[in-house]
């Protein structure tokens, strides 16, 4: 019966074969990610934030030179290298998610899209 606004079965197959993939890569890249470590850090390089792929906290370096300083510089270098981290973190994700959709513009919250 044809004629109801239905695709073929054969389109059908496709769609769930392509939906059961992305399924598959999606969990890879969560794993992906979550082995990454990437890392920030402040302008002058003292201080360092290291973040997974899913800007998930791993460790903090704060170089000794640093810490003689006055608090608002420490607290300034460590807001660098977080912001640092956090942006490369998020445009890795933001890549490969682009390379896992072929693109497409799935409007996800938190990637900017």
């Amino acid at each position: 019966m044809a004629g109801f606004g239905l695709p073929n079965f054969g389109q059908l197959t496709e769609a769930f074969r392509k939906a059961q993939q992305i399924q598959q890569d999606a969990q890879k890249l969560q794993e992906d990610l979550d082995a990454m470590e990437i890392e920030g850090s402040s302008t002058d390089g003292l201080a360092k934030v290291w973040l997974s792929g899913n800007q998930q906290p791993l460790k903090v370096s704060l170089d000794p030179a640093l810490l003689s300083q006055p608090v608002s510089t420490v607290e300034t270098a460590v807001y660098e290298a977080l912001k640092n981290a956090y942006e490369t973190s998020t445009s890795t994700m933001r890549e490969r998610m682009d390379d896992l959709t072929g693109g497409l513009d799935l409007n996800l919250p938190g990637l900017g899209g």
